[in-house]
């Protein structure tokens, strides 16, 4: 690689990149004090995270999204048994809506598949889909329309299986 630093624009390219190789696995790259990790739980792609200075990989099922420590004074919350959490692949603002003007793109109660988009997070003005991850119910909106999010965060919880 030339002797030059990593733009934004370079680390969406490669996230594409990798993310549209059904081959990999895991990827980790280290360019001075940026450093991108994305892992696969499965054959379907994953959301990639990206973080400088500091690596931190995503939960990967339910039972271990289920366990994350709740943070410093936090009240540890309590989803139903068995339910799939949606978490915050990265820092940025939720968006129940593609536009302010625009309908959200889920409800509770709402039956979505794998693929089905469920909100966006904006990240220095870009926004990024995030996708449900499991077929299933909509059981509950965590987050608040326009809040900022933190990595790892339950954005919504989703009952699989059920339409």
């Amino acid at each position: 690689m030339p002797d030059r630093d990593l733009t934004y624009e370079d680390l969406l390219q490669i996230v594409e990149l990798v993310k549209s190789a059904s081959h990999f696995s895991e990827f980790r790259l280290k360019v001075g004090d940026i450093e991108v990790s994305m892992r696969r739980a499965d054959a379907a792609p994953r959301p990639a995270s990206i973080q400088t200075q500091r690596s931190i990989e995503a939960p990967r099922g339910p039972e271990e999204a289920a366990g994350a420590p709740p943070e410093a004074g936090e009240v540890p919350r309590e989803f139903p048994p068995g339910a799939f959490l949606v978490r915050a692949p990265m820092v940025g603002t939720f968006y129940r809506a593609p536009a302010p003007d625009k309908p959200p793109f889920v409800e509770v109660g709402q039956a979505v598949e794998p693929d089905t988009t469920l909100c966006i997070i904006e990240v220095m003005k870009l926004m990024n889909s995030i996708a449900a991850g499991t077929a299933g119910k909509v059981l509950e909106i965590v987050v608040e329309n326009g809040e900022a999010v933190e990595y790892g965060e339950v954005l919504m919880v989703i009952e699989p299986g059920k339409r």
